[in-house]
């Protein structure tokens, strides 16, 4: 990993006017390296439609109806953003639902491209949709089945989207393979103190960069995201701090973050997460099948995807 600058940019999106979100972005992102000097950008969750796939007039979207809209990958649901990113030299990650194999499957999806304008690496497909979006549940996404680290020339990034920070086990996976920075593009509608300690929870878990950029405005459902997008160091420090309206963060990252305990200390760092694990005792219990002590109000079906 080199010395970067990485911003974030948070913007209220038009319900399934992806000609529209995608110009925004684009104008966004000029932004972002005009005035930040950013060489990363990451953007909110579904940025082509917003989350939620309603249509003006409050008319629900059907899962064909959302593959009609979008794109495959690469395709027009990326061109322009592969353009920009070429032309101003900045490396993006893109989010954004995905057309999959049959008009039946819909992937949310997340995507680095790099300062050249091309995708790098796997596409991330979000491996655990909210209830609410799972197919299974009555939604329309489709569960990914993989995680991703992309290398770039500023670092090793691993990609998840909102609902993937509520899961300590996919961050760790990404950082044993050799994440230094992972991203959350997110649509969160959770309180603010759940947003902020998962993100900050996650940075120091792992001792890696945690760069969460979530959506602001109102949704095609009618709810209102309250942005706040944040960028962590491997200590859990707080790096930037966006408020509840259209704005871009940004903050210079460190190749070495973790020499001392916290910024302003000269207390040595002695220790790191991923090396101290006492992995043999829960070695036989990490990957069983089960539920929390505690009934939630509804459970929604989830068929899951194992994979070994």
């Amino acid at each position: 990993m080199k010395a970067f600058t990485a911003a974030g940019c948070q913007f209220t999106i038009t319900p399934m006017d992806v000609e529209r979100n995608i110009e925004k972005a684009v104008h966004f992102l000029e932004r972002a390296v005009r005035d930040h000097d950013a060489e990363l950008v990451v953007f909110p969750e579904t940025i082509t439609t917003g989350f939620t796939p309603i249509w003006k007039g409050s008319q629900e979207a059907t899962i064909e109806s959302i593959w009609e809209t979008v794109s495959d990958v690469p395709g027009p649901i990326t061109a322009p953003m592969q353009e920009a990113a070429s032309r101003l030299g900045v490396h993006v990650i893109w989010p954004t639902y995905r057309r999959g194999p049959s008009k039946d499957i819909i992937y949310n999806s997340c995507m680095v491209i790099d300062d050249k304008g091309e995708i790098l690496g796997d596409i991330y497909d979000k491996t655990h949709p909210f209830p609410t979006e799972r197919k299974e549940g009555g939604g329309w996404a489709t569960a990914g089945s993989k995680a991703v680290v992309v290398e770039t020339n500023l670092a090793k990034i691993g990609l998840t989207i909102c609902y993937d920070g509520d899961f300590p086990d996919l961050a760790t996976v990404e950082t044993l393979m050799g994440a230094e920075v992972i991203v959350r593009p997110s649509a969160l509608l959770r309180t603010y103190d759940i947003w902020q300690f998962v993100n900050q929870a996650r940075a120091y878990d792992n001792h890696v960069y945690y760069l969460a950029v979530n959506s602001v405005g109102v949704d095609g459902s009618g709810n209102s995201f309250f942005g706040s997008s944040m960028f962590v160091d491997p200590t859990g420090w707080k790096l930037a701090q966006a408020r509840g309206n259209d704005e871009i963060i940004s903050a210079k990252l460190n190749p070495d973050p973790i020499r001392f305990i916290s910024h302003g200390s000269k207390s040595p760092m002695i220790f790191d997460h991923i090396e101290d694990r006492n992995v043999g005792v829960y070695r036989d219990w990490i990957l069983k099948e089960g539920t929390c002590a505690f009934e939630p109000a509804k459970r929604i079906p989830y068929k899951k995807q194992i994979h070994r």
